[in-house]
């Protein structure tokens, strides 16, 4: 499908989604909501992509909703953009792969939004994150910052709504890495490369653990885990991923 707002770009076990409306800084229309809806859902069903990179570009990564859009909306019109906001971003934070945000210039307001429900985040020097929404009169997503920071700082930067520097993002743990202008993509396909070589179910049930075991008291959570390893264990394809490994162990030690 050829979508208007978004471009896709293969890079052998990975997928980079580059939201492409520069002209209004990669604000959030419903548009780009729908098509980020449709990617993700095929995506997911493609076996041959293992992670995906979202990212706005060099310059910007999303300046958040689209005010002009959002501002003649009525009635039905705007109870149809929440609920596709919405499927969008439950899309995104359910995806049963890793998504790598890659961060360049702002990401606010909904922009932020879908940083956060991303799995990881590499940040260029120049990001710079925020919730200036409460200012005008609208709640930011709560929760799932909620989850990355604590309640205590998320509640600060919900309220206060103040940029967050490249820096201060890694400090408080809302990023995973700050890289260099230049450099920012290069490192985020590094870690999408990395990831795309590890076998696909084990990533996929990390990302499932990481997501339940969180819920649970510690000794369920310990079960769970060794449950998913006894499932993990008994496939069959385990056996040439262990064989691999130890193959290129003696390599090394032979050197």
């Amino acid at each position: 499908m050829k979508y208007n707002t978004i471009l896709i770009t293969r890079e052998g076990g990975y997928t980079i989604l580059t939201l492409n409306r520069p002209g209004e800084m990669n604000a959030l229309s419903s548009e780009m909501r729908y098509e980020l809806l449709h990617c993700f859902s095929q995506l997911e069903k493609d076996d041959s992509v293992k992670a995906v990179i979202l990212t706005g570009g060099d310059n910007v990564f999303s300046a958040g909703i689209d005010l002009k859009e959002i501002s003649i909306l009525e009635g039905d019109e705007f109870e149809n953009y929440m609920r596709i906001m919405i499927k969008s971003l439950q899309k995104i934070y359910t995806f049963r792969k890793p998504v790598i945000a890659a961060v360049s210039g702002i990401a606010l307001g909904g922009g932020f939004n879908l940083v956060t429900v991303c799995d990881m985040v590499i940040a260029s020097e120049t990001a710079i994150f925020g919730h200036p929404e409460l200012k005008f009169g609208l709640n930011p997503l709560f929760d799932p910052l909620r989850r990355i920071v604590g309640t205590a700082k998320a509640k600060e930067i919900a309220m206060l709504g103040e940029p967050i520097g490249a820096r201060e993002a890694l400090r408080i743990g809302l990023v995973n890495k700050v890289s260099p202008p230049e450099k920012f993509m290069e490192d985020a396909m590094s870690v999408a490369g990395e990831i795309s070589l590890r076998p696909a179910r084990a990533v996929e049930a990390v990302k499932r653990i990481s997501d339940i075991v969180p819920r649970l008291d510690r000794a369920t959570a310990l079960e769970y885990e060794f449950e998913i390893s006894a499932l993990l264990f008994s496939r069959a394809e385990i056996r040439k991923h262990m064989k691999k490994f130890f193959d290129k162990l003696k390599s090394r030690k032979k050197v």
